[in-house]
């Protein structure tokens, strides 16, 4: 994989509505999208929050998390940030084979602070005292980005990866605004599949030029896939 970055230093709200409307990504101070040669498999996705309909399990979910503390702050870095991620990245390794290495407080920083100026937050879940989930956004003109989230293991039972998705079509509708950016697709990647069951959605052909206009597409990609935990 082959990626477009641009380094921002002080980007602003429009700039990034902008770009992430043409397919772009953050992380800290980095915008990004894949430029690999011959290949068109990355899609941006997003979710219509107006038109959204919740499934029966995902209603459960809700259910579920109901005394689940949430707090959106601007996003921090304590030693039970890196201690959650480090947990969250050990069981993916077991569970679906994922790379891992202990992230560092600075490289924590650059990934998920730097970069946030007015409009990244962090949406943190709480459960018995203990932070169980963190998920990073950006709010935007137009929507909310969701940028990377990482949960307890132990809190399985709560399908946090779903609720906090949830939380962010809620959030969204309380502010207004029409859609949640979801990032790539590709047909096929297991770490994907539970995007599909957030409907209705659109997809984007491309990265087009800020001076294009992009062409998103209503589609259905539903299958019979694991539900996110």
């Amino acid at each position: 994989m082959r990626m477009n970055y641009k380094y921002v230093p002080k980007a602003s709200q429009t700039f990034s509505t902008a770009v992430i409307q043409r397919g772009w990504r953050r992380f800290g101070k980095y915008y990004f999208h894949p430029i690999c040669d011959g290949c068109n498999e990355c899609k941006s996705i997003r979710i219509n929050v107006d038109d959204y309909r919740y499934s029966k399990s995902q209603r459960k979910a809700i259910r579920r998390n109901k005394d689940t503390e949430i707090i959106i702050q601007k996003p921090t870095i304590t030693k039970a940030h890196i201690d959650l991620y480090n947990k969250y990245h050990a069981h993916k390794q077991g569970k679906d084979g994922w790379k891992y290495r202990r992230i560092s407080h600075r490289e924590y920083f650059e990934n998920f602070v730097d970069g946030a100026n007015e409009f990244g937050k962090e949406v943190l879940y709480v459960k018995d005292g203990n932070l169980v989930g963190v998920d990073l956004i950006d709010i935007l003109d137009d929507g909310i980005s969701s940028i990377y989230f990482y949960y307890d293991p132990d809190y399985d039972r709560l399908s946090l990866g779903t609720y906090s998705l949830l939380y962010q079509i809620n959030l969204a509708k309380v502010l207004g605004l029409k859609w949640i950016y979801l990032g790539y697709w590709v047909d096929g990647c297991k770490a994907f599949a539970y995007k599909p069951k957030f409907q209705p959605q659109e997809l984007l052909e491309g990265f087009p030029h800020v001076s294009e206009e992009p062409q998103w597409k209503e589609i259905d990609l539903r299958e019979t896939e694991p539900e996110l935990n």
